[in-house]
């Protein structure tokens, strides 16, 4: 790479980082790390476990936001130097060295500013996924149970906390619907671009001709209420239903009637949660999905409004939105992005990060 390309990319680098920081606002995050660590500090802190939960990750989560943002200016910096170095030495060792640090910096770089475009009204919420099978009988089961691997897998790799509230088994494989939580600050904003329909394309392995099979799962993703939120549930329009608990193959996995089913009459929204051994936590669970959704519900409902009023049409980009092809060819494929991978395992295995990465930057697109 030529001394003056360097100079002019190094550039370009160094005013994205100063956008990305100025967005960040390190000087607001710090002035609130001081705040979270007084109050972390504090002896009643446990007295609540839950806000004490709250604080503590918050903290966390907005050190590693400074602890990453000073790291890649550092980084930044250094690079410099080190093509200075590989110039003045004319060394080839030091001036690979140097590139190779540009590519990853330069990816860095990229990860920092995808983040810097969540802005939305919920975006740094936790994260409800409700994955449920839908055309294409076992196949879309089976498949509907992959996705919930992945996100999970994707979850695990970034260190993030999840929490399955429920899990409804089809009968001869797969899942007929999952709910479970990320629990990661912006995990709402980052997977939200997620929802919409999956389609997989494969030879089916239950297909006892070998034929290949399109089936059909859909992905719904929604931000973890919080009590800030304004969401009126008249309890006398909720229908309770309390059953046993069924593993894989409809297995019973609890002795007592402790899972949950909630059917909020009005909007014949129905919502489940079976992995608390307690009916009364079950309860509280479900009670909080039923609230993401209403919320969710109440969200679109002014969407709607808003798009009637600028003539949009209520066109949504939700629908049909990514193709997992392992026959005849293997390749998965974003339809709104273009954003393509010829590995569909190590997608399915969680590695999604350049598909979010394109939907955020798509969703932006869409916004202006």
């Amino acid at each position: 790479m030529a001394v003056v390309d360097v100079s002019e990319e190094l550039k370009s680098l160094a005013s994205t980082m100063t956008s990305i920081e100025a967005v960040l606002d390190l000087d607001k995050l710090r002035a609130d790390i001081a705040v979270l660590e007084e109050q972390a500090a504090a002896p009643s802190l446990w007295d609540d476990p839950e806000a004490a939960q709250k604080i503590t990750s918050r903290l966390s989560h907005l050190q590693a936001e400074v602890r990453k943002a000073e790291a890649l200016r550092n980084r930044l910096d250094d690079l410099g130097v080190l093509f200075e170095m590989a110039e003045e030495e004319d060394d080839p060792d030091t001036r690979a060295e140097a590139e190779a640090e540009l590519t990853e910096v330069r990816k860095a770089l990229d990860e920092m500013e995808v983040r810097t475009l969540l802005s939305g009204e919920y975006d740094e919420r936790e994260a409800l996924v409700n994955i449920r099978a839908e055309a294409g009988g076992v196949d879309a089961a089976d498949f509907a149970e992959q996705l919930q691997r992945m996100y999970l897998r994707w979850a695990e790799r970034h260190g993030y906390g999840t929490e399955i509230y429920e899990t409804s088994y089809a009968e001869e494989a797969g899942i007929k619907s999952t709910t479970f939580v990320v629990k990661a600050p912006y995990a709402y904003g980052t997977l939200s671009v997620e929802q919409g329909t999956h389609r997989l394309v494969r030879i089916s392995p239950f297909d006892n001709q070998g034929r290949r099979q399109t089936s059909f799962a859909g992905v719904e993703i929604l931000p973890v209420v919080e009590q800030s939120d304004h969401v009126d549930i008249d309890e006398s329009e909720l229908r309770v239903d309390v059953y046993r608990a069924s593993g894989p193959g409809g297995q019973g996995v609890n002795t007592t009637d402790s899972a949950v089913r909630i059917t909020h009459v009005p909007t014949g929204i129905v919502v489940s949660c079976q992995n608390e051994r307690s009916q009364i936590q079950n309860k509280a669970s479900a009670m909080n999905v039923l609230q993401a959704k209403l919320l969710e519900r109440q969200r679109q409902e002014e969407r709607a409004k808003m798009d009637a009023l600028k003539g949009d049409g209520g066109s949504s980009w939700g629908n049909q939105m990514r193709s997992y092809v392992l026959h005849p060819y293997q390749m998965v494929k974003d339809l709104r992005t273009e954003f393509e991978v010829g590995n569909p395992q190590s997608v399915l295995d969680g590695e999604i990060d350049g598909f979010l990465e394109a939907g955020i930057r798509w969703r932006k697109q869409q916004e202006k």
